[in-house]
């Protein structure tokens, strides 16, 4: 059965989509069904970036995080959760949105791998020139 009272958010990052959901009263966070520790591994960096819009809004004991990612690698699964949660705590609390939107949490980061170009090894790198 699924909670009433629940706040739901979409991150996005690269090519990684998080949709996330903080329920009320409990503590940690849970990614793909298993704990962030777990399933990240001991990469610290990932797990202060998914707690930094939590940490700045002072919730970071106060609400559950259930996070479904797919797509991308580590990094952008991180910064596309990060992204999830900030939309999320919005909807909670819209005076949150002022420091949310200060620290750069609610911006969707539009960089995106360059796509690759014929006659060329990658999306720049040319092949090596030889005179003779």
């Amino acid at each position: 059965m699924a909670e009433l009272n629940q706040f739901r958010g979409t991150g996005r990052r690269k090519t990684s989509v998080a949709r996330v959901r903080l329920v009320p009263g409990g503590a940690g966070v849970e990614i793909n069904g298993k704990q962030m520790g777990e399933y990240f591994g001991g990469r610290e960096i990932l797990h202060r970036i998914i707690e930094q819009p939590l940490i700045l809004t002072e919730t970071l004991n106060k609400f559950k995080v259930l996070v479904k990612v797919n797509g991308g690698g580590d990094s952008g699964q991180a910064g596309a959760i990060r992204h999830g949660i900030a939309r999320a705590l919005v909807t909670t609390d819209e005076t949150l949105r002022a420091a949310l939107r200060e620290a750069g949490f609610l911006t969707r980061d539009s960089r995106m791998v360059e796509r690759k170009k014929y006659g060329k090894k990658k999306s720049r790198r040319s092949p090596q020139f030889s005179k003779r």
